[in-house]
């Protein structure tokens, strides 16, 4: 297993690999047909957004945390619910 202080960049890559085989593959569904080497162009549309998409929410994570903080109020009572 991974030890659990890697957990924030195994989080990070997960999800910037989800997200960007799923922005990808919309993209790529809209501009090629599917009888014309959909899932080659796809799967390469997919790497090099994961490429980019990495660092990029590794950049984004800590600033949007910290946006989060700002816009939101603690609960008084400290338990969580709105």
């Amino acid at each position: 297993m991974i030890p659990a202080r890697y957990g924030p960049v195994l989080f990070s890559l997960i999800l910037s690999g989800v997200m960007s085989l799923l922005v990808s593959g919309i993209s790529t569904f809209r501009t090629v047909p599917v009888d014309q080497g959909f899932l080659g162009l796809w799967a390469g549309a997919w790497l090099t957004g994961w490429l980019l998409a990495f660092p990029a929410v590794m950049l984004a994570a800590p600033l949007t945390r910290k946006l989060v903080t700002l816009l939101t109020v603690r609960d008084p009572n400290g338990s969580g619910h709105g």
